[in-house]
């Protein structure tokens, strides 16, 4: 006892002061303060740019407004098609994108052999996932509209909206997918589980808060993009709902962008309502996104 509660000193006394004593946090607090302004930034940019827009918008922020069909009088003019069009291009992108996106991550993160056609499958993805939307638009618009003769129709848009998602789809599946730890599918086939029942019962249920979240943020992007769907020719007027796949249609981001093309003032502020509406949308997906990862996260037992 003597000599172990001698040498506590000893060992304390021994150590460098640089580990025991912190003489120099100026390097830290300065790297603190950095990433503080990293944070404010951005958040203040954020805060200034929706208050401007809700300030010139309030005066047209209303039911009527969500309600009503565009018009040649600004005092009129309304969002209603450019609302439903978003709400199916959104269902029929989401239907087309995350079955798709799903088993090819499920295929190569859990069946794929690695060679050099998964590796050239992996970079094509990951390139995919950086290629500019109009790209995307411009293929939608020779394979869909052309060569498939979808015509500038909400089918077209919705299947050049889902390859513009796929990549992302694809990656963030499949690093939900590589959380669940290996031991787990161990255990399974040491249990007499085959690969089938380890992935629907036990993979898939583990790493589904993760593949939701990449799948909402993904749509919450879709949501407000505008080059491929003008790529494609999508009308910047309509005064109808579409009734059908084929169906004419227009978008927020393609309406918000028609009105501000005008001169008149009225259009303006139309356009900074339409522009609210659409943060506050995409804000509702992302919060939607992370209440729902901390819902299921909660339900997970590691």
């Amino acid at each position: 006892m003597t000599t172990s509660a001698g040498m506590a000193p000893s060992l304390a006394g021994g150590l460098p002061r640089s580990l025991t004593e912190r003489t120099n946090v100026g390097p830290e607090r300065a790297f603190k303060a950095i990433c503080l302004l990293a944070i404010g930034l951005p958040l203040l940019l954020l805060l200034a740019l929706f208050g401007g827009a809700l300030v010139q918008a309030w005066p047209r922020l209303g039911w009527d407004f969500l309600t009503s069909y565009p018009s040649r009088s600004p005092d009129l003019a309304g969002i209603l098609p450019a609302l439903a069009g978003s709400a199916y291009l959104m269902v029929l992108t989401a239907a087309m994108a995350i079955p798709v996106g799903l088993g090819a991550a499920i295929y190569l993160e859990e069946y794929a052999r690695p060679g050099r056609i998964t590796s050239l499958i992996e970079v094509n993805i990951s390139n995919l996932a950086g290629v500019p939307s109009i790209i995307h638009g411009l293929l939608g618009l020779e394979l869909f509209v052309r060569v498939m003769r979808f015509d500038r129709s909400l089918l077209a848009g919705a299947a050049t909206l889902a390859l513009l998602l796929l990549p992302m789809v694809i990656m963030a599946s499949r690093e939900a997918l590589r959380t669940v730890p290996r031991s787990l599918r161990e255990a399974c086939f040491a249990l007499g589980a085959d690969r089938w029942q380890t992935l629907w019962r036990v993979i898939l249920p583990m790493c589904m808060p993760g593949v939701l979240t990449g799948i909402i943020l993904s749509l919450a992007r879709a949501i407000g993009e505008t080059a491929p769907l003008i790529t494609i020719g999508a009308l910047t007027y309509v005064a109808f709902l579409p009734d059908s796949l084929s169906s004419p249609f227009t978008a927020l981001p393609i309406q918000i962008f028609n009105w501000v093309s005008r001169p008149q003032p009225g259009f303006h502020v139309n356009a900074a309502a339409g522009i609210v509406v659409l943060l506050v949308l995409m804000l509702l997906m992302n919060g939607g996104a992370i209440w729902l990862r901390t819902r299921l996260q909660r339900r997970i037992y590691w």
